[in-house]
């Protein structure tokens, strides 16, 4: 078992609620038990505002605490101590009353990936756990993927037209780079507003993509956009006036199930909206095991 912060003590802000181990040897001999990567956080606590940030913003995030609770042995290195956190930041050449860092770690106490600097957004440190996955032939849990994907800092939006939005929803959310989707209205009109990663889904493929399943008699899209857009044998627009549907018609296919309960990040509720009729394994699949727990 790890050596684990006081649950008597509220724990430190800066290490956000993520149940931190404190002894190296004790996290290394856990990692050879279950294969599990040790996710080591080295960090300054007490410490500055952005120290604080961190643990409020990201190792807060409840998918990147369970992401680490249950895909990785967690170690808490404070790197403004002396006695064993001392020693550690010798051993890996760490600089004391230093930024927060993220090393990822096998059974050996060896790095996985690379050691990188001033990772401290939620979208970066996914993807850099997933790196870590990947690099100690470990599955990534869809979750994971997704929750790097929600908080990608360049997403962009496009409205589409159609007959249906609740349909739109469905169908638009089942497209590869699709993050999130939201019924509403524009013009008089039904439309599905989306958000999407254009590196995984260009806006041409996108549009492409939406005409296939009926769901682009118009797009609508930023004034910077309408260039790309053009190029699509359909209405296009600047995206004016939109406004939201009520919230009885938003994600519509999951309305009434078991995961109304859940407490899902928009990504998650939209990926869940576009599979669990047509694919429950699929949709399920972007649930964390606490959520998965929930509805069984």
């Amino acid at each position: 078992m790890l050596t684990s912060l006081s649950c008597d003590a509220a724990p430190p802000e800066e290490a956000g609620k993520v149940s931190w181990g404190r002894d190296l040897g004790t996290a290394l001999a856990s990692s050879r038990e279950s294969g599990r990567p040790v996710f080591a956080l080295f960090q300054e606590i007490p410490g500055c505002a952005g120290c604080k940030q961190f643990g409020r913003d990201v190792l807060s995030n409840p998918l990147v605490v369970e992401a680490i609770e249950t895909e990785f042995t967690p170690l808490l290195i404070h790197n403004n101590k002396g006695g064993k956190d001392a020693e550690v930041l010798q051993r890996y050449g760490e600089p004391a009353w230093n930024f927060q860092v993220v090393r990822f770690l096998d059974a050996k106490g060896n790095d996985i990936i690379s050691r990188r600097d001033q990772v401290w957004e939620t979208c970066a440190l996914s993807e850099r756990m997933i790196a870590a996955l990947m690099n100690a032939r470990r599955p990534v849990p869809g979750y994971l993927g997704l929750l790097a994907s929600e908080h990608f800092p360049r997403l962009k939006q496009a409205v589409f037209t159609m007959h249906c939005f609740w349909t739109g929803e469905m169908a638009l959310g089942q497209i590869e780079g699709v993050i999130s989707t939201e019924a509403g209205f524009m013009g008089g009109h039904e439309v599905t507003r989306v958000s999407y990663d254009p590196q995984a889904m260009p806006l041409s493929k996108l549009i492409a993509a939406a005409e296939k399943v009926d769901c682009a008699r118009a797009v609508h899209v930023p004034a910077t956009d309408v260039g790309e857009a053009k190029a699509a044998r359909l209405q296009v627009g600047v995206i004016s006036g939109y406004q939201s549907a009520p919230a009885s018609d938003q994600k519509r296919q999951i309305s009434g199930t078991a995961l109304d309960r859940l407490h899902l990040t928009g990504a998650q509720a939209t990926k869940m909206n576009a599979w669990l009729r047509s694919d429950a394994a699929r949709a399920l699949s972007f649930l964390t095991p606490s959520q998965r727990a929930q509805v069984k």
